[in-house]
Formats: C-alpha cells, structure tokens, sequence
C-alpha cells in the first residue's frame, strides 16, 4: 500500500493527472477488500482493485473521469443476469456488491498564457492560487527572465511552442501576446491543427477582433468552429489596470470551468446570434 502513495507523490510532484480508485464498501463476495486502491492515468495503472471485470469496468470509469476532472462513488453487483436497486451489476459469478470511490487528483485545469507582459504576469498572480496549472510562453528573453508564478516557463516563439508541445484539450487559452501578429498566429495555429481547448482568449478590442475575424473566415472558410473564442476577453467587470483586467479573464476563466451560465462577457451575450459565433 506504502507504493501507491509513493506513487500518488511522484505523479503530482510532476503535474500528472490521475484518478485514485479506492474500495470502500462490500458486502458478500467479491475479488477485493475494503481500503484497497489502484492509481489511473491516461497511461499507467498501479495497484488494484480485484481484477476481472470489475477492475476492467474502473479503468474505463477512471479514465472517462480523467477527462471530466472530477469525483464519482458508485456501487457494483458482481453478479451476472441479476439485479439489484441502485447498483450497475457487472457479468462476475461472486455474488456480492463492492462500493468503488473515485477520486480525480489534479490541477483544476491547464491554462496557457502567450504572452508574459503585465496582464500575463497579473493573470498568474491571480489563477495560481486557484490550483490551475499555468504555462507561460513569450519569446522575449528579458520579460519571461521576470516572470514569477508559473508551473513551466518557455522561452520561444509563441506558435512555435505549440508545434513542438501542442495543447491539452478542454484547457484555457489566454492570448495576450506584444503584438497582434502573434496573437493571430496562436489562434491560427491551434485552428490549423484542430486542437480543442475549451476556451480562446485573445485580449483586443472589437475593432482588432473584426480584423482578426475578417482574416480567419478568408483563411478557413465561414464555417469554421469559433464557439469556443472569447474576444474581446473576460467578463464586463469594468476597469484598465493589468490587475483588473487579470481578475475579469480569471472570472471568465472559472465560470466556464464550473458551467456557469448568464455572466456578461465582453464579447457579448451568445444568445445574441451574429455570424461570429
């Protein structure tokens, strides 16, 4: 048991997301005891919770859930052909109910910055508290040699950093780069290799986001997918300051991350149907 929280250590040191899937009920018979875990990540397991198909159905579950990034408790009837109120029943012969718990271990979600100026920096002062996971990336070595708060600092060219790592789908977004050529070339690049973060932020005003909007429908086509584009970014909160700008993107940022809906955003409201989204 000792390894699998030396294991759990090791993953979060390193940023790893993973879903800890522990017994915490039986009754009857079944392949596993109560207070037993298994460690599940996109690509290893450790531990386990009693094999067959009952360990087969929590890797599934887990996995799911590591995309979801969130918790879940769910009762199993190990018996095949019957059924009991309130349990998923698995095809095993042992006859009993086992109770798995399922808990993601994360960060609250990744968040890219491109850009590392004072609305970058403010950001991260901001979002870090929060538990999300910030990569800042800025090609200018004498402002990025400044920057504090971030999980992973790159220094490089700002498309060229998704090249060479890409970006994690249903993560944020934020473009707030020193120039609006940059700026397009973020965006353009995550629509050239179809990522999918869950939010694209690009700082501007609406004269810059008709301009950037005019290119891409030339570049893409009018049917290209910008549901998930937030310009001009963060929520009407007021205010100019780098500070209040930061807490208006990280007010946007967590009321999409918890599915909030009605908050005015300053790209307006998406009922308010115009050919951008």
């Amino acid at each position: 048991m000792n390894k699998i929280y030396e294991q759990l250590v090791a993953y979060k040191e390193k940023g790893i997301d993973m879903v800890v899937v522990t017994a915490i009920e039986k009754q009857g018979e079944g392949p596993v005891e109560v207070g037993k875990k298994m460690i599940v990540t996109t690509d290893n397991l450790h531990g386990t919770v009693g094999g067959g198909a009952l360990e087969h159905e929590a890797i599934d579950i887990a996995r799911k859930l590591l995309n979801k990034r969130t918790h879940l408790t769910e009762k199993y009837f190990l018996n095949e052909g019957n059924l009991i109120k309130g349990a998923k029943t698995l095809p095993m012969v042992c006859g009993g109910t086992v109770t798995l718990f399922y808990e993601f271990v994360g960060v609250k979600n990744f968040v890219y910055i491109f850009g590392a100026g004072h609305v970058g920096q403010a950001l991260a002062r901001v979002l870090k508290p929060l538990d999300f996971h910030l990569t800042v990336i800025d090609e200018r070595q004498a402002v990025i040699e400044q920057f504090e708060g971030a999980d992973v600092i790159n220094h490089q060219s700002f498309a060229g950093y998704i090249d060479d790592h890409g970006i994690k789908d249903n993560s944020f977004v934020v473009v707030c780069t020193p120039s609006h050529k940059y700026d397009y070339h973020v965006i353009n690049k995550i629509l050239e290799r179809d990522l999918k973060p869950c939010y694209i932020g690009m700082l501007c005003s609406l004269e810059k986001r008709k301009s950037y909007l005019d290119k891409t429908y030339e570049a893409f086509g009018k049917d290209i997918n910008l549901r998930h584009f937030y310009s001009p970014i963060g929520l009407d909160l007021g205010g100019g300051s780098p500070e209040e700008i930061a807490i208006s993107i990280a007010a946007e940022i967590l009321a999409i991350h918890h599915g909030k809906k009605d908050h005015r955003h300053m790209r307006g409201n998406l009922n308010d149907q115009n050919r951008y989204w």
